[in-house]
């Protein structure tokens, strides 16, 4: 498709894309965008000229301060709005042509917001060499995986008020630590602050308290994907999680990027994963090309000096498909609702350089790795920025999602 638009080479957000998000500017409260090129298309300014009147879309779902109502509305209307824009956007006689003044603002002037409203997320392990890598560290290789694993997706459910958006800066959270040589736990600021390269999958759809979702039904009710940070104190963690899993080393911040892609515009880029043994149960059972083809990469920019990628990924690696974390997740009636994000757990690949947390790149701290200015870095430290980034390209489309951007703060 060619488009009328001059959208730069390389754009995360070509005419394939289209995603969506929560922008303001100085003059107008926040309501909902498109992104194209380095540009947003002003929707709710389209809906208050009625353009959007024959599908049933008042101004007012768009003037909201999250997509939840949009989604709402259901995938029909967003197929719809999608297939509309898609032609006016590659038609000069149309009228977003006609109207870009009125309805285009430069991302540059934007400020852009949380997208959704969040009322649960849940977090998964579904990489297997993610999983691996974590297990060797703390309990050898021969038991590296626990018996469970292959059976199912494990997951824990997360804090759902600390999710933010990208640009929003973070302090250094504190809790209890056991220090080297020490039995007895210190209140501290983490000494193990650590990103975790993730996606999440934005629910769309909702089921009924007492009915669950096959895999194959999946489709119907993911609206679309975002990148995902899932910050850990690993030293907070490492304390805590026995008996009852993950508390304030996880659920201080949780960080997103500002733009939702749509599943649609992710169907291009479906591959098979890799193959499960043993066969799951009938409930988890999935057809092939069920995994996404995304490049994922992580960059760190100490303070003052240049950013430098740290980790390369791809999402297609992950065991568990999205499908299958929501069949587990509504298999005993657990009823999900707009909004909520199925996070991936921590994404990686084989190979060292594909590692998507701190924990496994400096291998717990063994194997410190050198930044810009040559200072070994295990875990964060305060005025570090990190950036996750990930597109889906081939054959001259490309759909990408931006960036999540967060700088570390001291703590308070």
């Amino acid at each position: 498709m060619n488009t009328w638009l001059d959208i730069p080479r390389n754009s995360d957000f070509s005419v394939h894309n289209l995603p969506y998000g929560i922008f303001s500017t100085s003059s107008r409260r926040p309501r909902v965008g498109v992104a194209i090129g380095d540009q947003i298309i002003d929707l709710a300014a389209l809906a208050i000229r009625r353009y959007f009147q024959n599908l049933s879309i008042e101004p007012e779902v768009l003037e909201q301060s999250s997509l939840n109502a949009f989604i709402r509305l259901g995938k029909p209307t967003w197929q719809a709005v999608r297939k509309r824009l898609t032609s006016w956007l590659t038609q000069t006689d149309s009228p977003l042509y006609h109207l870009r003044k009125e309805c285009f603002v430069a991302q540059s002037e934007a400020k852009m917001h949380l997208p959704l409203e969040i009322g649960d997320y849940t977090d998964f392990y579904a990489s297997e060499a993610h999983a691996t890598n974590v297990g060797t560290m703390f309990r050898g290789k021969e038991n590296a995986l626990m018996p469970n694993w292959k059976h199912m997706p494990i997951a824990y459910h997360g804090r759902a008020s600390s999710i933010v958006v990208s640009g929003t800066n973070i302090h250094r959270p504190k809790g209890q630590i056991i220090l080297k040589s020490a039995d007895q736990p210190v209140f501290s600021p983490t000494q193990a602050l650590d990103f975790e390269l993730e996606m999440a999958a934005v629910i769309g759809k909702e089921n009924k308290l007492g009915t669950s979702v096959r895999p194959e039904k999946a489709e119907d009710y993911i609206f679309g994907f975002v990148l995902f940070n899932d910050w850990s104190a690993r030293d907070i963690q490492r304390w805590e999680y026995v008996p009852l899993g993950p508390f304030l080393g996880k659920n201080f911040a949780s960080s997103i990027s500002p733009w939702v892609v749509p599943l649609e515009a992710l169907q291009p880029f479906r591959v098979d994963g890799p193959e499960q043994q043993p066969k799951p149960l009938p409930y988890l059972q999935t057809s092939d090309r069920q995994n996404f083809d995304i490049n994922l990469e992580v960059a760190i920019q100490p303070e003052g000096e240049n950013d430098v990628v740290v980790s390369q990924t791809n999402f297609k690696n992950m065991y568990w498909n999205i499908g299958q974390m929501l069949a587990h997740h509504t298999v005993n009636g657990c009823n999900m609702r707009i909004g909520d994000l199925l996070a991936s757990g921590t994404i990686s690949g084989e190979e060292s350089d594909s590692y998507g947390s701190l924990l496994e790149l400096s291998w717990n701290g063994e194997r410190p790795l050198k930044i810009n200015s040559n200072q070994p870095r295990t875990y964060l430290e305060d005025g570090d920025t990190v950036t996750l980034r990930g597109y889906a390209e081939q054959e001259g489309i490309r759909v990408g999602f931006g960036e999540v951007r967060t700088k570390i703060l001291p703590s308070l």
